[in-house]
């Protein structure tokens, strides 16, 4: 429905106080900046990875950080603020990006009160080229980062268990797989990110009793280990019947 200008008018006049007093409200309640982190999951050569770049703040020298930045005042929305972050430091589009916490812990951050919106994803890095490589940007093993600067390391843990959640909620891991993959790989993918050894004739079982892997007829070749059978993900008939899905307790 148009609203006409003289209604918008009449609107301001009849409740110009009250506009004004909102503002005024508003403008007495504290500033507190408000920064995005973006944690960036990757699986690669068996092993569970995060993408992060070298400190440039002076007190954490060396020290390995999170892609993060503010958000732009009062005119960027969140989740517009974690995309572009992403794409000014990696150069990386369509990646998708879930809010996962915010972290608000008073002396947090060396500059003052700060709050921090953390954004998940999970990626194939074969699949994402990094086209910005500034701050000696990679990929780094999760098991491998016991400290990192500011509070970084505590929201890499909770997005790690937010991850190890989710993955057994969702069949987010076949996204990371080749097409065609062998069981022996998928069950390499779900040990590197639950960090755990799974039995491998309950592994298979499980996934069995799902219905959710097609058959290709086909062979894994070139492998020093004996050959597997290769399955394809069947995502039409898991989007079918997702809302039956009930996830995978291992």
């Amino acid at each position: 429905m148009k609203v006409e200008p003289e209604v918008i008018i009449n609107f301001r006049k009849q409740n110009g106080g009250l506009i004004s007093n909102v503002k005024k409200l508003v403008e007495s309640y504290p500033r507190v900046p408000i920064t995005v982190d973006c944690v960036i999951f990757g699986f690669d050569e068996n092993e569970l990875k995060v993408l992060l770049i070298r400190s440039d703040m002076v007190m954490y020298k060396g020290k390995w950080s999170l892609l993060g930045d503010f958000a732009i005042d009062n005119d960027e929305d969140l989740d517009e603020a974690a995309h572009r972050i992403l794409r000014e430091r990696t150069g990386m589009h369509n990646v998708y990006l879930e809010q996962v916490k915010t972290f608000g812990k008073p002396g947090r951050h060396p500059g003052g009160r700060v709050l921090t919106v953390a954004y998940c994803s999970l990626i194939n890095i074969q699949h994402h080229e990094l086209k910005i490589h500034a701050h000696e940007l990679h990929w780094h093993n999760v098991s491998s980062l016991k400290e990192m600067a500011f509070d970084h390391k505590e929201i890499l843990d909770v997005c790690y268990k937010w991850l190890q959640k989710r993955i057994q909620e969702h069949p987010l891991g076949f996204n990371l797989l080749p097409d065609k993959f062998s069981l022996r790989e998928l069950q390499n993918l779900y040990e590197a990110i639950l960090g755990v050894s799974l039995d491998k004739r309950n592994f298979r079982k499980k996934f069995a009793s799902m219905n959710l892997l097609i058959d290709t007829g086909e062979m894994e070749r070139d492998v020093s280990h004996r050959p597997g059978k290769l399955y394809k993900f069947n995502f039409e008939k898991y989007e079918k019947n997702k809302k039956k899905w009930i996830g995978i307790d291992f």
